[in-house]
This record gives structure tokens, sequence and C-alpha cells, in this order.
């Protein structure tokens, strides 16, 4: 899938979250301390930064290529963009995901959920709503909602939401955000914001033991890659990538 995937987008990333019940600790030295442990295996993350209610380390952007992590007050991120290969981000997120509960004294009891997105971006010069609907909508019965003659789409972002493994705790949403800039003259086309398609993989807690993490976390990265293989990649991106290369709406 690593060969296909860049071919397909402009962008791609994969981002981990853990989200947690409780605040996690917000003392200088247990922030510093997860970080120098993640620089120690990721030499690339040496740049801390403080945004508005959030610490962050990245790593250099080498042409598109790079790597953050980000704590807040009840959730854990990390991100690869434009990773050469898969297993390069999933290193990153399994070392945050091994690490951080003993760091940050996280209980099994107080994991919210954990959740990896697949965010594929695509570049486009007109209007992104009719994109989507053309690439996604126009052949389905969802097409006969609108009036092409006589109205003016101004928003088609679908949303579908699945349940995985039988298991009600372990889902699936497949979404597409067109972001078109509603103040413009031209609904959907200026501005600098790309199509993105998210595939999201969520297992909700609590879990019974911290041991259990590798395991989930290799059973959501399974259901991410059928998923794209199987329908995401047929039935979304292609379809994206081909509307934007044909005519113009």
């Amino acid at each position: 899938m690593d060969s296909n995937l860049a071919g397909l987008c402009s962008d791609f990333y994969i981002n981990q979250k853990i989200a947690l019940t409780m605040d996690v600790p917000e003392g200088r030295e247990s922030v510093l301390d997860l970080f120098g442990r993640l620089k120690k295996d990721f030499p690339t993350l040496e740049k801390l930064r403080r945004y508005e209610s959030e610490y962050a380390l990245e790593s250099a952007d080498i042409d598109g290529t790079y790597s953050w992590v980000a704590l807040r007050q009840t959730t854990l991120r990390s991100g690869a963009v434009n990773p050469h290969r898969l297993e390069e981000a999933y290193r990153l997120h399994r070392l945050v995901l091994e690490i951080s509960p003993y760091f940050l004294s996280v209980s099994p009891l107080d994991l919210d959920h954990l959740e990896l997105v697949y965010g594929f971006d695509f570049e486009a010069d007109r209007d992104r709503d009719e994109i989507v609907f053309e690439a996604l909508l126009a052949d389905s019965p969802l097409a006969e909602l609108v009036d092409r003659d006589r109205e003016r789409l101004v928003e088609a972002q679908p949303l579908i939401g699945i349940a995985l493994d039988d298991d009600p705790r372990m889902q699936a949403f497949f979404e597409i955000k067109s972001r078109p800039a509603r103040q413009s003259i031209i609904p959907g086309i200026e501005g600098p914001e790309p199509i993105s398609v998210y595939l999201t993989v969520r297992l909700s807690g609590p879990i019974k033991s911290l041991d259990e993490l590798p395991a989930l976390f290799a059973r959501l990265t399974g259901h991410a890659e059928r998923l794209i293989d199987e329908r995401l990649i047929p039935s979304v991106l292609v379809p994206i990538r081909r509307a934007i290369l044909s005519r113009p709406c």
C-alpha cells in the first residue's frame, strides 16, 4: 500500500491520539522527561514549541516529510506526514503508546479512547464541493436532492461510520472534508485548504491492562490497512483524483 499512496494524493499522514479522562501532569519535569525519552529514539524530534494550551516536539520539515508529538490537558497526539513507509509512522506511534503511560501516570481505567487517523489531502483549483459531489454522489440517489439546473451546491461532505469485529468499542469512520471558503464570492475555490479524506479507526476505553495496548494498536492498523486497500482507494481516493483531473465543473 505504501507505494500507491504517494501517487494518489498531495499529502498523506497518520496521526495517533491517546485521549484520557483525567488531566495529565502539567509540570515541567513530566513533559521534558517524556519528550527527552522520545528524542533518544527519534533524534529528528528536536524542536520544542509551546502553543496555546499545548506543548509540542517537532522535527524539521524536509521536502514535506516531518513528524511531531503534542501534549494537551487530556490528550497526547503524535503524527507523521508523508512517511516513506507506513512502518516509519507506526514506529513513532508505538513508542508513544508504549512509554507515555509511565511518564504521565496513565492507568487502564483512564483511557477514554485510542484512535488512528489516516489522512489524504488533495489540492484542487476549482470548487471542492463540486469535485466531491461529482466523484462520490452524482450517480447515487442522493444526487436527486440537488436540482443542478436551478441550484448551486454549497456543501458535500459525506461521513459514514461502521462497527468493527462485532465489537461496539471498535469503530471506523470515513469522512470527506471539502472545506469550502464560506466567505468567498465563488464558494469552494479560494483559500489554501485541500480536500481531505480521513479514515479514523477508534477503540473506546477503558481497558483492563496497559499490556493490551500493543495488540490493540496492531488491530487498529490491521483494520485500517484493509479498509484503505479494499474500500477507500477504489471507492473514494481514485474517484476524487479522477474528478480533479477531469474537465472543470
